[in-house]
């Protein structure tokens, strides 16, 4: 079956103790829980903010204390579903930026 990348979107200032209220966390708590009892998650990971981000360029020489993608949205977190096409991952998505209140983008893994 199909993998599918659930991405959250947040801006470079995102602070998560300020920005999720008890009501957030108990949407995507409930999320996770409906996504488990579907068996369509894998794996699912908060990230920390963009500013502990350290990328390391093409050709690998150097670390540097920035992100790699210039903007204002950055993947705050993520989810692998195994989902039978891409209309069913869509409708995570869908179900995803609802809970998160945040941009969600959906994409495909390579078989």
């Amino acid at each position: 079956m199909p993998q599918f990348l659930v991405a959250i979107h947040h801006p470079d200032d995102y602070q998560a103790s300020v920005v999720e209220d008890d009501a957030m966390r108990h949407d995507i708590d409930d999320l996770n829980d409906e996504m488990v009892a579907a068996g369509v998650r894998k794996f699912v990971g908060g990230l920390k903010p963009v500013a502990q981000a350290r990328s390391i360029p093409a050709g690998g020489s150097e670390v540097t204390g920035a992100p790699t993608m210039p903007g204002t949205l950055h993947m705050g977190g993520l989810w692998v579903l195994e989902c039978a096409d891409l209309d069913e991952a869509l409708a995570w998505g869908q179900k995803a930026a609802k809970a998160c209140r945040a941009p969600v983008e959906v994409r495909p893994f390579y078989p």
